[in-house]
């Protein structure tokens, strides 16, 4: 172990604790021997990267390729209003940036259009759930690079999650940039002397190294909480858990979507209609963000890229 990756390691030991570090690591340790033959490979459409070509081949003899690639920079503004009995009136209007599946390195034009956009927004807290990086493994010097870009262009506070395509080692490096990163942590909000909570948990998609419980622990009975969880498959968990609203990313919407946004394929263990936008489980509400960047192919179809203003209402809005 070099220098440099032996004081990272330390840094992460003291941050988050040494079970917690050795852990993820020694996942993403066996993560990358598998993508490399290693033993049992992990099939995965994301981490077979030798087909890639191949799809990107495909969607430029049918036509769709460049037009895919025009969509893919076209990141809009989209904006929810969403109401809950249990938000404290100091509340009223809150509103979050939601940022979600950037893949800094492989959207460099959907990039340049966010950053744009940034300085046009007014909100009160930015988060952002996760996928920072385009592949799922290797060196991450261009994403930070990438992302110091966009933290000069983000008001603080940020808070961000990581997501199945990202390393724990860009825990510092982006902690330095401004964003505080919650891996099973909890944040408190204040306004006056009412406050909200904000919870955020590490991956549960592939690392499986979420822990609700850990992240929730020290909130009062009936507080409003908000859970930022990089992919929404643990939305039963959260439900049962009290949150009142849970914030998410990964399906990209579909990314590559047939006429009317149907998704071809989710990529993940949901129900289709929590793969976008709005909706409720049980007392839940629940946002999937179709993200900004896109995976595989830098592409998307009939799937506009998003940032999210949710603005938090003590009323149910009329359109919920």
């Amino acid at each position: 172990m070099s220098a440099d990756e032996a004081s990272l390691v330390n840094r992460l030991e003291q941050r988050l604790g040494r079970l917690h570090a050795r852990q993820r690591l020694g996942i993403e340790a066996d993560h990358e021997a598998q993508i490399f033959g290693q033993g049992l490979n992990f099939f995965h459409l994301e981490n077979w990267y030798s087909v890639h070509a191949v799809i990107r081949g495909v969607f430029k003899l049918s036509g769709l390729y460049w037009r895919g690639l025009r969509n893919a920079a076209d990141v809009r503004v989209r904006i929810t209003d969403l109401g809950f009995a249990a938000l404290p009136s100091a509340f009223e209007g809150f509103t979050l940036l939601h940022i979600s599946d950037l893949h800094v390195d492989m959207n460099e034009r959907a990039m340049q259009r966010m950053i744009e956009l940034l300085p046009t927004l007014t909100y009160d807290v930015c988060v952002l759930t996760g996928d920072f990086r385009g592949a799922t493994f290797g060196r991450f010097d261009r994403v930070l690079e990438g992302m110091q870009r966009i933290c000069a262009a983000l008001k603080p506070p940020v808070y961000g999650v990581l997501g199945n395509h990202d390393t724990i080692r860009l825990v510092p490096g982006l902690e330095d940039l401004g964003v505080r990163m919650l891996l099973n942590e909890c944040e408190t909000i204040a306004r006056g002397d009412e406050r909200i909570y904000l919870c955020g948990i590490d991956d549960a998609h592939f690392y499986r190294v979420d822990n609700i419980e850990k992240a929730a622990s020290d909130i009062p009975p009936a507080s409003f909480t908000i859970l930022l969880s990089h992919t929404p498959e643990i939305y039963r968990q959260a439900a049962h858990a009290g949150f009142d609203l849970l914030l998410g990313g990964h399906t990209h919407g579909g990314q590559i979507c047939l006429p009317g946004s149907v998704p071809i394929t989710l990529d993940s263990a949901l129900p289709r209609r929590l793969g976008s936008g709005v909706w409720r489980y049980h007392d839940m509400t629940g946002y999937t963000s179709v993200g900004v960047g896109s995976s595989v192919v830098p592409i998307r179809l009939n799937c506009p890229p998003e940032i999210t203003l949710h603005r938090l209402h003590r009323s149910v809005p009329r359109d919920q």
